[in-house]
């Protein structure tokens, strides 16, 4: 590597050794800690001034107990596929409501452009703590949803603290970030090559899904990540909108860390679930870069 080019790299080097890497093996030694009643509520604690002694202290009592309990707890293997089940489904109906969105967004003329942009960007100027309280009030009994189904005369609705009003929130709170990767996709895409395929004969639909889609993939990946990666951690929408039913993972750590006060347990619940995360975004690039290397 060229000596520019190794200097570029060095801030963002020292921005994720600080603030991903560190914090990271602060929470997996955690995890290999013993819960205690103690401040902080867990041990062993390294004395740093004990040298060899202190160091080997420590590693003995690096144990994977928690792991073994986590595996053994069915409530949290359910949360894990709660989470799963819910960000799944939020990340597919986000793309189903987003695309859409993006592709008319991508077809207006650059002034109508700018304004459809502000709007999907505006809901991040009000506090996203706001904006799902909001939600509350329009899905309880008494709320907006029920009056203005009264007014149609129609039969109430019961949607709060369901698993509907878990999924409503997430795609409604994420879903500004699938539109803006997919916006950014359309919008630098080569338009003349959809008149090509309409001088060759081929219908709207079938210029769609060979030309369009293919080009869009990309922002269609980077939107699904952007939002499944958030919404299986999510805890504030489960736990304003959602019931007993839907107990996800960011919720169970919250109880962990500050109900329970087992830090231990709930740093391997979190390491368990960084690595579900990482592990299909690791396969996904090496995937991405055999295909780069094969078009070459």
């Amino acid at each position: 590597m060229s000596r520019p080019r190794s200097r570029a790299v060095i801030l963002p080097a020292i921005w994720l050794g600080v603030l991903f890497a560190f914090p990271f093996l602060l929470v997996f030694k955690l995890s290999l800690s013993d819960s205690a009643l103690a401040i902080p509520p867990y041990a062993p604690q390294l004395d740093w001034g004990g040298g060899l002694a202190a160091a080997r202290a420590f590693l003995a009592g690096l144990d994977f107990e928690m792991y073994a309990r986590l595996t053994s707890d069915r409530l949290y293997l359910d949360a894990y596929l709660t989470s799963l089940k819910f960000a799944a489904g939020g990340t597919l109906i986000a793309l189903l409501v987003g695309y859409p969105m993006a592709y008319g967004m991508a077809r207006c003329k650059p002034a109508t452009r700018n304004i459809m942009l502000m709007l999907v960007i505006l809901p991040f100027w009000t506090s996203f703590l706001i904006r799902v309280y909001a939600w509350v009030g329009i899905l309880k009994p008494e709320g907006l949803l029920n009056a203005f189904l009264g007014l149609l005369g129609l039969e109430p609705v019961n949607l709060l603290y369901t698993s509907t009003a878990v999924q409503i929130g997430l795609v409604y709170s994420y879903l500004p970030f699938m539109v803006l990767p997919l916006y950014a996709a359309l919008e630098r895409m080569d338009h003349t090559l959809l008149e090509a395929a309409a001088d060759l004969g081929s219908p709207p639909w079938k210029s769609f899904w060979q030309v369009t889609w293919p080009l869009s993939i990309p922002g269609v990946v980077a939107g699904c990540l952007l939002c499944f990666i958030p919404m299986v951690g999510e805890f504030v929408i489960p736990d304003l909108l959602g019931g007993p039913g839907s107990l996800m993972i960011g919720r169970s750590i919250w109880m962990e860390f500050f109900a329970n006060r087992d830090w231990p347990f709930a740093s391997a619940v979190a390491i368990i679930l960084l690595f579900t995360l990482v592990l299909p975004i690791v396969l996904y690039q090496r995937q991405q870069a055999r295909a780069l290397e094969a078009a070459r």
